[in-house]
């Protein structure tokens, strides 16, 4: 096992510590392999030392621009500080560079989302629920881009295969109860908002949305 193994098997085992030695160890071994330090920026990720991190990402950058998972440590790093349009750049150099995953396209959409860029969030969401479709984070945020998006029957197509796969996710029932009520549908609108309710107690947004529906109700 060489030192990037070690301090992968000690990040995960969050020993910290031990990663950062092994990593280090390994940037020493071979100071222009880009993996060193693609690990190690992972590592000061991981514990919030994000600025310290961006500087091992470019580092890693600096001894191959194709190393795309530089790109996408790098993204994450920018997303966790809200500078959405870099990035969206660094994941889309990730794409460019072959790291063609769900979770990449799922960050891009969200730098999108984020940016208020719509269609390109959608477009970015929905692929990576292609590429991974028991993800439920990026089907309810690509419900969500649909939502936002007046796509209402898709939308709702969405929220109710993500209640499918968790059938305790209030968020869903919510934006499913406004998709009804958006139909008209208010008997299943304020059986959604009932069972976001059942769920989650607490869910404000489902107690308006729920005595919203009644009202109407009973003015029938």
């Amino acid at each position: 096992m060489n030192w990037n193994e070690q301090g992968i098997e000690a990040m995960n085992e969050q020993n910290y510590e031990e990663a950062a030695k092994a990593f280090t160890k390994a940037i020493e071994e071979d100071k222009t392999n880009p993996i060193g330090y693609i690990n190690f920026g992972n590592l000061l990720g991981a514990v919030g030392e994000i600025e310290k991190a961006l500087v091992f990402f470019d580092k890693a950058i600096e001894f191959d621009e194709k190393a795309a998972t530089a790109y996408y440590g790098a993204g994450t790093i920018y997303f966790k500080q809200d500078q959405f349009e870099q990035s969206a750049k660094m994941f889309k150099q990730a794409l460019t560079h072959g790291l063609n995953e769900s979770d990449v396209y799922f960050m891009l959409g969200m730098s999108y989302y984020q940016l208020e860029s719509l269609p390109y969030a959608q477009a970015n969401l929905q692929r990576a629920v292609e590429l991974n479709p028991v993800d439920i984070d990026a089907r309810f945020q690509y419900g969500l881009t649909l939502a936002q998006l007046e796509l209402i029957d898709e939308a709702i197509e969405q929220f109710e295969e993500v209640i499918k796969q968790n059938p305790e996710h209030a968020d869903a029932y919510f934006n499913l109860g406004v998709g009804y009520a958006y139909h008209q549908n208010l008997p299943k609108s304020l059986e959604a908002f009932n069972k976001a309710l059942d769920i989650q107690p607490t869910h404000g947004l489902a107690a308006n949305g729920k005595r919203t529906i009644e009202i109407a109700l009973e003015q029938g």
